[in-house]
């Protein structure tokens, strides 16, 4: 484990998310929406934004999955992360987190409600501390970890990324 990494998890109380990685909600807000003012898919009312840290360290991936809501990525620390994003049409791209512009990346990146999508270190060598905004709030029965099997059959022109990050 990386020194730096190590202090990070504890410092900040990091502990093991479904996904991969490490991660420790930071904000909730007091106020919600009603269910009925979401849009459908929703099990019940929502906290209208919530936050944490999360960090990937050494081999370690964010597993395909998907919310029902937007997420906001914020590059705090270390190296970056590249994310590999299958949208709603099927089309696979990538985005690169991180504050090294010559190399394409960018310090915050949005993911869109329903897109399915997975992450990796550009270097597996290090980590990446980052923080995480999900409006409406976080749930997690609005998370959905991606199952190899399913997403091969739905996407399987991009059956090297599927396997990589599942």
């Amino acid at each position: 484990m990386n020194n730096t990494a190590e202090k990070w998890i504890k410092s900040l109380k990091l502990i093991p998310h479904p996904e991969g990685g490490y991660y420790s909600e930071t904000y909730r807000s007091e106020d919600s929406c009603s269910v009925k003012n979401l849009p459908p898919g929703y099990s019940g009312d929502r906290n209208f934004s919530t936050a944490i840290f999360y960090l990937l360290e050494k081999n370690q991936i964010s597993k395909f999955h998907r919310l029902k809501s937007d997420e906001i990525f914020h590059f705090y620390d270390g190296d970056g992360m590249i994310f590999s994003i299958i949208d709603n049409a099927g089309n696979l791209s990538e985005r690169k987190l991180g504050i090294n512009y010559e190399e394409g990346q960018i310090p915050q990146i949005l993911m869109k409600a329903g897109e399915w999508f997975g992450a990796e270190l550009i270097n597996p060598d290090t980590y990446c501390l980052a923080g995480c905004t999900v409006s409406p709030g976080f749930h997690f029965d609005d998370f959905e970890l991606g199952d190899r099997d399913e997403l091969l059959k739905m996407f399987p022109q991009h059956s090297k990324i599927i396997k990589q990050l599942t």
